[in-house]
């Protein structure tokens, strides 16, 4: 009986279409779309982490790439969770991004998305240590956010959206 269960179970989950992204590797057409893509300028220290991890993710894009990444960020940090003495508790680091994928050669968008991540963070006595979370919450966040990203990008590229432009 575990047997036929398990059996149908297989099956159902084979034929559901589900497919990997990144099927054939670097050869894959997500891969290959990912290459196509250089990332423009992303101000401020986020923006510098941001991209740092983008390339990282996407690989060195060919020599003449069909397609620019712009990405402008919203980071902020708000308080919450008060003390008796009207101090903040916990704080709560968002980094948005919203992002556009434009065609080089024409200059279209052919994508605009965003993608948001948040962390926690709590608010100690000490300054430096309150400073140090908050850096260490927006590397996490920039992580975050460019795994979103190129995921995004990725699926883009395999269901074929971004054939390359003539």
């Amino acid at each position: 009986m575990m047997r036929v269960v398990l059996l149908v179970v297989l099956l159902t989950v084979s034929g559901c279409g589900l497919q990997p992204v990144y099927s054939g590797g670097s050869r894959s057409f997500a891969a290959a779309g990912l290459r196509d893509i250089v990332v423009g300028p992303i101000a401020d220290r986020a923006g510098y982490l941001l991209r740092g991890d983008l390339a990282q993710r996407m690989g060195d894009p060919v020599a003449t790439p069909h397609y620019r990444l712009e990405v402008t960020l919203d980071d902020q940090i708000l308080g919450f969770g008060i003390r008796g003495d009207n101090s903040v508790t916990r704080e709560r680091r968002t980094l948005r991004a919203r992002y556009t994928l434009v065609a080089i050669a024409t200059g279209a968008i052919v994508l605009d998305a965003t993608a948001t991540t948040d962390a926690g963070i709590d608010r100690v006595s000490s300054d430096y240590a309150v400073v140090a979370a908050e850096n260490t919450a927006l590397d996490r966040l920039a992580v975050d956010l460019a795994d979103q990203i190129v995921i995004r990008l990725a699926r883009f590229a395999r269901d074929g959206e971004m054939a390359t432009p003539r």
